[in-house]
């Protein structure tokens, strides 16, 4: 019988498991994918990932949860750091990645873009990318408007510039993957310097 969900899974058997569903999708990708396979990746028995989680789909799902987690869980900003700051990190965390031990930013967002395309047909994996956008989103919107009340950053919609950051992000991180862009990122970061965050200095609209 699976005791499906993250809060009923060790730690250490959790980061196992998901790691080793790293692995197979990155050698067999999502489509061909077998609870085999990710057993194979790693050394515990395959029964300890059916006991955890109801199949394949239900396993993706927490691995997606996994994923987003190491992403918004490693962004350090220190509590009084001023806007401008506060923004640099969190688009360089979106464009560039935490460091990790194993399988570095580009090779765990391969993944991430692949269950992205194919969330299109699956709507549980949908809500839990789109749960993820609107934070991106939300934080940085939430900086922004942090600055036009310290009266860092001119009076803009907040919200409007939350979505255009996030988006030129995205826009970036799909054409590396996709097109193998691999000067995107590097690229969209120094467009979001100068056309935006440039600009929205007080000084720079005096």
């Amino acid at each position: 019988m699976s005791e499906s969900g993250s809060e009923s899974v060790a730690t250490d058997t959790r980061e196992a498991i998901m790691e080793a569903t790293f692995r197979a999708l990155s050698e067999h990708g999502y489509t061909d994918l077998r609870m085999r396979d990710i057993g194979e990746e790693m050394e515990l028995t395959r029964q300890v990932i059916h006991y955890h989680y109801d199949g394949k789909h239900d396993l993706i799902s927490h691995f997606l949860e996994y994923i987003i987690d190491q992403y918004e869980g490693s962004v350090e900003v220190a509590a009084d750091a001023p806007p401008r700051e506060e923004l640099n990190a969190r688009i360089e965390q979106c464009l560039f990645g935490p460091e990790f031990a194993e399988f570095g930013h580009w090779d765990r967002m391969k993944v991430y873009h692949e269950l992205f395309t194919h969330a299109q047909n699956d709507a549980q994996h949908r809500a839990i990318f789109n749960d993820h956008y609107e934070r991106i989103r939300g934080s940085i919107t939430e900086v922004v408007e942090d600055g036009i009340e310290q009266g860092v950053f001119r009076d803009v919609d907040a919200a409007q510039m939350g979505q255009l950051i996030t988006d030129v992000i995205h826009a970036a991180r799909g054409r590396r993957l996709s097109l193998g862009h691999e000067d995107a990122p590097e690229q969209a970061r120094e467009s979001i310097q100068k056309f935006i965050l440039d600009s929205l200095l007080v000084e720079s609209g005096q």
